[in-house]
């Protein structure tokens, strides 16, 4: 054929011929050599412009997993979302010491090959009678998985991580003014006095039907949805190939049974499979069954249609057929199945009307007189001394403040009458200072890390990460 067409490379047919195998080799993906458009690009991921290799992702996915002990590394790989955020991680490490590189280089800093050399002199894993021994640092290096330039490059990256990071690395100080004005704002306190009025404390009587109905139209007491629902299941152990195998069989058998009409609980009794009927379930309501630990079996659960079967599916521990037999949708409860709720909601709300309308009453009196009925002056810190709601009230409103605070079942009437300020204590003083300073730290760290996100973004090339890490 090839001696044919160099002899009849003019004719006609000839130049067919070479047109129908040029576009064979396209079909099979000879193309890109054919036209020269083979690519050896394994770009992963681009941090400000700097390419990072799938190569280099594994080689630093391997140096992280052989820091880990053998029982966390079988846990990572038996565990999808496990590794995910294990590879989640590894990506984020290499953009991190790339950022570093690349301002480091902008910023004209270099780490000369001389100081990486004694580095790795002065490291004691690869010294034998306290000097450096090349043996030692080839066996070490080959029993870990990884080369002298990983080596080098991680200490190159510390030096200048070092070098990039000495600006945020320093204690930011903290004037003493601000140090005192937290120190008084944090354990300062408040004279309050305040007026509880309880909802117990008043009396509404037996609502009326009339009224329980009017209530009841305000405020409309909702059903979720509920379904029936039945399920087979068939255990089997997935890491058991013959087992599931076995498994497998028996439900693809059960299934048949089910297609030709007969019921689930009969066909599960006659293969010895596991038949489970539950009524009225609901997303607030589950089982309580280790099926419904997995999130799959609860989307099958809510996203079926009524009376037809789940496909074959894994569960918790095996193999399951599920089915939504009745779907009961939301709607309003009818009013005789709720009137005990509907008394006890109505009582409440009647009494907390009336204690309302109490309190409002004397805080109308204080803000006149600047008396407060039924009132008892306490001492009150931001953590103690009163309810939860009244000290939030009392520390974020100015001194004379009068106002009425919710409770769970009361309200209260307060006025914020002064404040004392907290005596002087130096260790106090210090420590506090110390701890603003670490907070002040930690902040202008998260800047700077947010500013080099910002110069340098990261892309992921979602081809590669699809085909050679997920």
């Amino acid at each position: 054929m090839l001696e044919y067409l160099r002899n009849a490379a003019d004719k006609p047919v000839a130049k067919v011929l070479m047109g129908i195998l040029i576009f064979s080799f396209v079909g099979w993906g000879v193309a890109d050599w054919f036209f020269g458009l083979t690519s050896s690009d394994t770009t992963l991921m681009r941090v400000g412009g700097d390419k990072v290799s799938v190569q280099q992702f594994s080689s630093v996915k391997s140096v992280e997993l052989s820091n880990l002990p053998r029982e966390e590394q079988r846990a990572l790989y038996a565990n999808p979302v496990a590794m995910a955020n294990f590879h989640d991680g590894i990506i984020k490490k290499i953009a991190g010491q790339k950022r570093i590189e690349r301002h480091a280089r902008d910023l004209g800093y270099v780490v000369s090959n001389h100081r990486i050399a004694n580095e790795i002199r002065a490291i004691p894993q690869f010294q034998e009678n306290g000097k450096f021994s090349p043996v030692l640092f080839d066996i070490i290096l080959r029993n870990s998985g990884i080369t002298e330039s990983d080596v080098a490059n991680d200490l190159r990256v510390r030096a200048l991580s070092d070098m990039v990071n000495t600006p945020v690395n320093t204690t930011v100080a903290v004037p003493d003014f601000a140090t005192v004005a937290t120190y008084n704002a944090r354990n300062a306190e408040r004279v309050i006095n305040m007026a509880t009025i309880r909802f117990s404390e008043f009396n509404v009587g037996t609502p009326t039907d009339e009224q329980l109905r009017v209530y009841y139209g305000q405020n409309p007491h909702r059903v979720a949805e509920t379904r029936d629902v039945s399920y087979i299941f068939v255990a089997a152990d997935k890491h058991k190939p013959d087992e599931y195998d076995a498994a497998l069989n028996k439900i693809e058998k059960i299934e048949d049974g089910i297609n030709a009409g007969r019921s689930m609980a009969d066909v599960a009794r006659e293969f010895g499979a596991k038949y489970v009927n539950y009524r009225a379930i609901s997303a607030q309501n589950l089982p309580k069954d280790a099926i419904f630990d997995d999130d799959n079996v609860i989307a099958n659960v809510f996203g079926a249609v009524e009376g037809m079967e789940s496909r074959v599916d894994e569960a918790p521990g095996g193999i399951i057929i599920l089915r939504v037999d009745k779907i009961t949708p939301e709607h309003n409860a009818e009013f005789e199945t709720i009137k005990s709720e509907l008394v006890r909601d109505w009582t409440r709300a009647e009494r907390e009307k009336q204690a309302y309308a109490r309190a409002n009453e004397r805080l109308i009196k204080l803000n006149e007189t600047g008396t407060l009925d039924g009132g008892r002056v306490m001492t009150v810190s931001r953590v103690a001394g009163a309810p939860m709601s009244v000290l939030v009230t009392a520390f974020k409103n100015p001194v004379g403040n009068n106002s009425i605070v919710a409770g769970a079942d009361e309200f209260y009437v307060v006025h914020i009458d002064s404040e004392k300020s907290p005596a002087a204590n130096s260790k106090k003083l210090t420590d506090l200072k110390s701890e603003m300073e670490k907070i002040s730290s930690r902040n202008l760290a998260a800047d700077y890390d947010a500013f080099l996100q910002r110069r340098y973004p990261m892309k992921i090339n979602e081809k590669m990460y699809e085909k050679f890490v997920k």
